[in-house]
């Protein structure tokens, strides 16, 4: 009996010892999920020069992305955050890019949801695929294919994609390697997010703005936008560790005020606090907060008297914007996210430029400076204003309409963030 006794308990302290050694392993060798590619979802915008929002049925959407870090295991994130019925996807696949809607064919990998492949999501609702194991290396051009069965309003887009959508005639190509006779599209389609298996040590930075991060006036397919140019920085500086640059910019986007997009506020838990594996936040924001009530509308033919922009009575104060910030900032901390302030770029020459505007541009240019809010300061003003004429952009670092900058422009602006501050560990 004793001796019985004597076996069991040498029994449980052995298991209880290699319990602790294999514990000691796996938290060496711990990893996560980390956001290596994103896009913030928004509801089809209404503006005038903007063509009406595509209907799919029986089609296939191929989009083309671009993780910033790589890794052998991935998942992806759909969202159907402004659809007002189930979104029906039939099928979907991801694979490797070879070029335009071509992909590698041994690299195809079909899809699941909970082991199913197919998946209808909830209205307002996201879903995660299953892990698939697939080798992608970092700036690897990744195709997602979802195969749309029946009429689909396209309800949940990012109107701004960096790369050309391919949209292919009646079918399901998601595992074919080209989408013949396809017709592109320059947005993506209820794509929010994929994301890679990375070791612990690795995260995910958050550029968090307007057009200006969205990356209005560089060029389609050649990945010009600041956080893009930032990520290829990050990547090829010596002893830098692996973190990804993830762009949640939605053109027209304000900190206060819906209208591109829901704002900075409403969709920060969305965009930044819940992706995984985030560590900093790069904010830039209020500048179209400062702008669009004094939008000018576009001239009539006929003469008539030119009308108020229809924001004009959403007008801020340098106080409204610094005040947004902070909430940014605190929501941001809860979560252990070091926030970084972007100041804002000149404007002057713009459709909606006043010197009003212009005042309040000054004004918090100067809070975001100075105040100590923020655990660090990127100075884009200063990177491309004119100096002889600080309210205006450099000429040779601006798109052509005064407000956005060109991809020289943009490359000022990533060249101004101090790397060494962004080359911290996960926490």
């Amino acid at each position: 009996m004793t001796r019985t006794k004597s076996t069991v308990v040498c029994a449980i302290v052995i298991a209880a010892i290699l319990n602790l050694r294999v514990g000691a392993e796996s938290s060496s060798t711990q990893e996560h999920w980390v956001s290596a590619w994103s896009a913030a979802v928004h509801t089809p915008l209404s503006f005038p020069s903007i063509p009406p929002v595509p209907v799919f049925e029986n089609q296939t959407i191929r989009m083309v992305v671009r993780p910033t870090i790589g890794g052998t295991r991935l998942r992806i994130r759909l969202s159907n955050a402004y659809g007002t019925s189930a979104l029906e996807i039939g099928a979907a696949h991801i694979a490797l890019v070879e070029h335009g809607a071509t992909i590698s064919p041994e690299s195809d990998r079909a899809l699941t949801f909970s082991g199913e492949a197919s998946v209808k999501i909830p209205p307002g609702a996201p879903v995660l695929s299953d892990p698939v194991d697939l080798k992608v290396t970092p700036f690897a051009e990744v195709a997602v294919s979802i195969f749309l069965p029946k009429k689909t309003p396209a309800s949940t887009i990012h109107l701004l994609a960096q790369h050309e959508t391919y949209v292919s005639e009646l079918g399901d190509f998601t595992g074919r390697t080209d989408i013949p006779n396809a017709s592109v599209k320059t947005a993506w389609y209820w794509l929010a997010d994929v994301e890679v298996w990375a070791p612990d040590h690795a995260g995910a930075i958050v550029a968090f703005g307007d057009s200006i991060t969205d990356g209005f006036g560089a060029k389609q397919g050649e990945y010009g936008d600041w956080p893009d140019q930032l990520a290829k920085r990050l990547a090829g500086g010596a002893g830098l560790q692996v973190i990804a640059v993830v762009n949640e910019g939605i053109g027209g986007n304000r900190i206060l005020y819906d209208g591109a997009g829901v704002s900075a506020l409403a969709r920060l838990d969305r965009d930044v606090l819940t992706q995984p594996g985030v560590v900093d936040l790069i904010v830039l924001e209020g500048i179209n907060d400062i702008g669009w009530p004094h939008m000018k509308p576009p001239a009539t033919n006929d003469s008539s008297p030119a009308t108020v922009s229809p924001f004009a009575a959403q007008s801020v104060t340098s106080k409204d914007l610094t005040f947004g910030l902070r909430q940014i900032i605190d929501r941001a901390h809860e979560h252990g996210i070091r926030v970084f302030g972007a100041t804002l770029t000149p404007f002057e020459g713009a459709n909606y430029f006043s010197s009003d505007g212009e005042a309040i541009r000054q004004e918090v240019n100067q809070w975001i400076r100075t105040s100590g809010a923020f655990d660090g300061v990127f100075d884009f003003d200063l990177a491309v204003r004119d100096p002889n004429h600080p309210s205006q952009f450099r000429e040779d670092l601006q798109s052509g309409d005064h407000l956005h900058p060109s991809t020289a422009g943009y490359k000022a602006m990533a060249d101004a963030i101090e790397a060494a501050v962004l080359n911290g560990t996960r926490r």
